[in-house]
């Protein structure tokens, strides 16, 4: 008897366990800093906010960095810093020496300067500045541009030989409003007067300005251009991860070495020295805070009831939250999913208050440990045990950060899970790298437009910077912040280059990392619950009330009144003016 012979088919194959998790981005190389180091080049205001926190305030504890690394974005901070004093010292330079020249030519265009540069002041940093801002603004700023560009047309006239050689010389003209013979610099009042232009100038003179306006055209130019060339270079994508060959990391500023590497011992620590009115800077804004508490009722159906410490209760939640990390079981090795990379750990809060050095608080291993095991079971108040579940998103620009607090005390169990959201980098940094592109690819023409619009304000933006340096520098040598006693940071230098908030795709991102990290929190708890022989149905109720919204807690930080409301109603916090304060999109100072 034969037997027609059958090919063995294949057969699906099940994977012996999850698959392995893909190594996850160091925070020195993820795309948020190289984002934020973007940011200290094209932003003064924020390159200034990251400097005085992190190398001014040398005393202040770096706030915990969640997905970055603050010392990197310190370090182009410092170099932006350093090209910008140097190119304004340039421009300037070049103002002074063509004044000279020009027997005081160059003077008469200071005032237009210093008007346009005031204006971006004037009008301030918001989106929509107050109407009487914009109007002074607006005034001030074409006020500068028809100052300026009445003398520049003079100038070229003069230049190309529209004065009068016949006209006075500067010596008898000077001494008939009182100058004496032999003065060669005209009076402001006198260039005021376009008929005496023609008079007041030769055209040599307005060669060498015209000469010097050009070459401070260049120094724009060349300044730009050093920034497009650092992000196509260091700050691009491919070479950005090797943080070795940055040259803004190897400066020999012995501060800048010392205060990097002790931000790079803080910032990524599970202890965390905080201040104590804003213990949870750096994890961004407060996002529907949960405190929930329930009696511990023996269960009728158990017919003994264990010891149900908190350490008991979280060895049952963390390996829940560790079963968010599997794909599905269909879904192959290759499935893409945050969840994938979330990461849990414990961390110790604990108040910066009280240390006489910066190097005195406790980072090493030991000490963690023996304050994890005092602090896991206390009912807490100024030392804290949290455990901490942190997804990062979107190549680590939009970062969720649950900490989570169990407690037993007096036959109560109290749950605390505090989620924190910090949103994507701001826009103007998400788009240095097509700014400078733009910038490399544009044709002469438009190199040479941009550079001569920043020809009028170059005076007042170089005397601005450089002002700013020196203001910086007599804080460092008269301030005393190198002997300054501890303390906790005062802000976060990526909550700082962070938008409101996130797209619709971001958002939803958020409620399902939140939902996730909540329903196994909960799962945890109930589990502990039932196996320690209590009853679970007022938890898991409670639970319900809140997932639905009939129960939240507002945003105690800051308040003076705190409101929990059931029936669909969200909680809301009454500042001292009488406003209400949602909780979701607080920050985590609580402002």
């Amino acid at each position: 008897m034969s037997t027609a012979f059958v090919p063995q088919q294949p057969q699906p194959t099940t994977p012996a366990g999850p698959p392995p998790t893909p190594p996850p981005t160091p925070p020195h190389a993820s795309e948020a800093t190289r984002l934020l180091c973007a940011g200290t080049y094209l932003d003064s205001g924020y390159r200034d906010r990251v400097i005085e926190e992190l190398h001014l305030n040398e005393q202040r504890i770096v706030a915990p960095s969640l997905g970055f690394d603050a010392a990197r974005v310190l370090a182009h901070a410092l170099r932006a810093r350093r090209q910008e004093l140097l190119w304004a010292a340039a421009i300037l330079g070049l103002w002074v020496v063509g004044a000279g020249l020009t027997g005081g030519l160059l003077a008469l265009f200071l005032w237009p300067s210093v008007l346009l540069a005031l204006a971006p002041w004037i009008r301030g940093r918001a989106e929509q500045p107050p109407l009487y801002r914009r109007i002074a603004a607006f005034f001030v700023r074409w006020w500068g541009r028809t100052f300026f560009a009445t003398m520049l047309v003079f100038t070229v006239v003069v230049a190309f030989g529209g004065g009068s050689d016949d006209g006075p010389s500067y010596g008898s003209y000077g001494s008939d409003y009182g100058y004496g013979y032999g003065s060669d610099s005209p009076s402001f009042s006198d260039a005021l007067s376009p008929s005496s232009i023609g008079d007041l100038i030769k055209p040599w003179q307005a060669w060498i300005a015209l000469g010097v306006f050009a070459l401070i055209a260049w120094c724009a130019h060349a300044q730009r251009t050093q920034f497009s060339r650092a992000l196509a270079a260091e700050l691009s994508p491919q070479r950005f991860p090797d943080a070795a060959g940055d040259p803004a990391e190897q400066a020999e500023n012995q501060r800048f070495q010392r205060l990097k590497q002790r931000i790079r011992l803080e910032q990524h620590a599970p202890l965390v020295m905080y201040h104590e009115a804003r213990p949870f800077c750096g994890a961004g804004a407060a996002y529907d805070t949960w405190v929930l508490a329930v009696e511990l009722r023996p269960d009728e159906e158990s017919k003994q009831q264990q010891p149900l410490s908190n350490r008991t209760v979280l060895e049952k939640v963390r390996p829940l939250l560790e079963q968010l990390r599997i794909p599905a079981e269909y879904a192959g090795p290759g499935v893409r999913d945050r969840l994938r990379q979330l990461e849990i750990d414990e961390c110790v809060f604990l108040p910066a208050e009280g240390l006489l050095g910066r190097e005195q608080a406790p980072y090493n291993q030991q000490a963690f440990e023996d304050h994890r095991a005092r602090a896991v079971e206390e009912g807490a108040e100024k030392r804290r045990h949290f455990l901490r579940i942190r997804v990062g998103g979107w190549e680590e620009e939009l970062v969720v950060t649950v900490f989570v607090r169990i407690h037993t005390q007096g036959r109560m169990l109290m749950l605390e899970i505090a989620p924190h959201v910090l949103t994507p980098v701001r826009a103007e940094f998400k788009d240095a790298d097509r700014t400078a592109h733009r910038f490399r690819n544009n044709n002469a023409l438009g190199k040479t437009a941009g550079a001569v619009v920043l020809v009028p304000a170059s005076v007042g933006r170089s005397l601005a910077t450089l002002g700013r340096g020196l203001v910086y520098a007599w804080r460092m040598l008269t301030g005393g912040y190198a002997g300054a006693l501890p303390d906790g940071p005062a802000l976060s230098v990526r909550e700082l280059g962070s938008v409101p908030a996130g797209s619709l795709f971001q958002e939803m991102d958020v409620a399902r990392y939140l939902k996730s990290v909540q329903d196994r929190v909960a799962n945890g708890v109930r589990v502990a619950l039932a196996e320690a022989g209590y009853e679970t149905g007022e938890f898991m109720q409670k639970v319900v009330n809140i997932s639905n919204g009939d129960v939240n807690i507002g945003n105690i930080s800051g308040s003076n009144n705190n409101v929990a409301a059931g029936m669909q109603n969200s909680a809301s916090s009454s500042n001292a003016s009488g406003g209400t304060a949602p909780q979701k999109g607080a920050d985590s100072n609580g402002q």
